[in-house]
């Protein structure tokens, strides 16, 4: 009888141990694996940009690309500096990519309809999404 319970005892703990490492992942982890998937950007003629106290990665990417819903692609040029939009700081160095020769490439154009469409899926599992940011995400998937 005692190495059935030890036995049971075991298999719940078990269970309990891959249940908790298989739970939702949190957002930096989430980003992490979209940009691990999504290799293919041309980041020939890339320029760069160190962030400065007050910016935020739209106002970077409207002042780079004159449209703010392309900063995923900057955070996927610039992995391994930035990881989640919520999360940049002063002094990091951003990696910004020719927007048209990256539309111009099919792998390039792949990654970043990926991106955007990863977007704006990890958007819709937050607490409080913003459909703006959404719809926007989808539309500059959907016009690659």
């Amino acid at each position: 009888m005692k190495k059935v319970i030890l036995f049971s005892a075991l298999i719940i703990c078990i269970m309990l141990t891959v249940s908790c490492k298989s739970g939702p992942k949190d957002l930096d982890e989430q980003y992490s694996d979209l940009y691990d998937a999504n290799t293919g950007l041309d980041l020939t003629g890339a320029g760069t940009y160190t962030v400065k106290s007050g910016d935020t990665l739209s106002a970077i990417s409207r002042h780079a690309y004159n449209d703010g819903f392309y900063y995923p692609i900057i955070m996927l040029a610039s992995r391994g500096v930035v990881v989640n939009p919520d999360k940049i700081q002063p002094g990091m160095e951003l990696t910004i990519p020719d927007l048209e020769r990256n539309k111009a490439g099919a792998a390039s154009r792949k990654s970043m309809k990926n991106c955007f469409n990863g977007f704006a899926s990890i958007e819709k599992t937050k607490a409080n999404p913003n459909q703006g940011l959404i719809d926007g995400f989808r539309k500059r998937a959907d016009e690659l």
